[in-house]
């Protein structure tokens, strides 16, 4: 995005791809469908180190109705609105489409793409830049793009480079780590229920308030994953990180604390685990009744105060085990990155290093499952793409 913007402003672009034909983590994304945008977004939701301040004008300097149109209308990608998630894919459902179409937009503007060019080094020359490839080989320029990615998924590419790179230049890197993983417990006192599946809500505690998220919720041989697991990965890396505890409280349906109370209230037929068994997958509701200690013949009728209080708390405040994450290797973003005090926010450009540019993943910026990071990538590609070509074009440098 940030080859494509610079090159429709009028510059003579590079880009250079470690791999062979580019954008893998959008091909691998959406289960192969790449999920391009969402339908409504939340800077709120985003999770930075930094000023959430300059976070959302970053976000927000793209409008997302903008951004539609440009894949729509520009790319020729039309995209398809998923009503039960609020995401849009691709109408082809091929996340190759939007892969190619990009490389295509490059071409059509004039980037020169250079695939399979391993990046090795990266340094001032002057009031330009030289970029050390493998084999010697190197390229000169008035202004580099810094678009590298972070750790995650390292099989497409992603070896933190760019990081390596902004703080071996004077830059104030966040400290990273993976985000959006599936968590683990060793050793796994789930593993029973692998391959079940269902809508949660979790919530976690914090110094300030608490983190909340919902959605699918899947339970693994391992751990858990789905999006409302993954979502809340990152505080379990933060607080490995820290050494401190972290609880993650599992909600398991849509009623809360009162809700259940209420309902268990009502003295009908049958014993409490059928009625569990009618709301939740059996085996599922067979667990949470034996983490309660209800015994399985206790019927609604002769259900004890206390043994209600702690069935409806294990119903909607489950303290889920884990142990860790299964790291930057399934990890669909890298949490921490390049300070966003480092750049000039209205051009993404170093304010250490004039002429250097940050954009996506690289920064110290990532949002939950949903095509928020793609929004993230879009957008300040964008922004550094067009600021790069200003600052080349006039003779001197933008600023903020």
């Amino acid at each position: 995005m940030a080859a494509r913007f610079a090159a429709e402003a009028g510059a003579p672009v590079v880009l250079l791809e470690r791999t062979r034909q580019g954008g893998k983590k959008i091909v691998i994304s959406g289960g192969g469908r790449c999920n391009v945008l969402l339908s409504v977004v939340d800077p709120a939701r985003f999770v930075t180190a930094s000023s959430p301040h300059t976070l959302r004008n970053l976000l927000l300097s793209w409008p997302l109705d903008e951004q539609r149109r440009f894949f729509e209308d520009d790319l020729g990608v039309p995209l398809a609105l998923e009503p039960e998630t609020g995401k849009l894919f691709p109408a082809s459902n091929r996340a190759t489409d939007v892969r190619d179409a990009l490389v295509h937009a490059c071409r059509r503007a004039g980037v020169t793409l250079r695939f399979e060019a391993l990046v090795t080094g990266l340094e001032a020359d002057g009031p330009g830049w030289v970029v050390r490839l493998g084999g010697g080989a190197e390229v000169r320029a008035r202004a580099v793009v810094v678009a590298t990615g972070g750790l995650s998924v390292p099989k497409t590419g992603s070896d933190g480079f760019g990081l390596r790179a902004a703080e071996a230049l004077g830059h104030r890197v966040e400290p990273t780590y993976p985000a959006l993983a599936p968590l683990t417990a060793e050793p796994a006192p789930h593993a029973g229920l692998a391959g079940l599946s269902l809508r949660v809500r979790i919530r976690a505690p914090q110094p300030k308030g608490h983190f909340e998220t919902e959605g699918g919720f899947l339970f693994t041989h391992r751990g858990y994953s789905g999006p409302a697991a993954l979502n809340a990965s990152h505080l379990v890396a933060l607080a490995r990180r820290a050494g401190t505890e972290q609880p993650i409280l599992v909600q398991w349906t849509d009623r809360d604390a009162e809700a259940w109370d209420r309902y268990l209230r009502v003295h009908g037929p049958g014993t409490v685990l059928g009625l569990l068994r009618e709301t939740l997958p059996s085996r599922l509701a067979d667990t949470l009744a034996r983490d309660a200690g209800l015994p399985p013949e206790r019927t609604r009728a002769d259900l004890r105060r206390a043994e209600r209080l702690r069935l409806v708390d294990v119903l909607t405040r489950y303290p889920l085990p884990w142990t860790g994450d299964e790291g930057y290797r399934k990890a669909e973003v890298t949490g921490g990155g390049v300070g966003l005090g480092e750049v000039h926010p209205r051009t993404l450009e170093s304010r250490r290093r004039p002429g250097l540019f940050f954009c996506g993943e690289v920064l110290d910026a990532f949002g939950p499952i949903g095509g928020y990071n793609f929004l993230w990538a879009w957008s300040t590609g964008r922004l550094a793409g067009r600021a790069a070509a200003l600052a080349i074009g006039d003779g001197s440098l933008a600023r903020a």
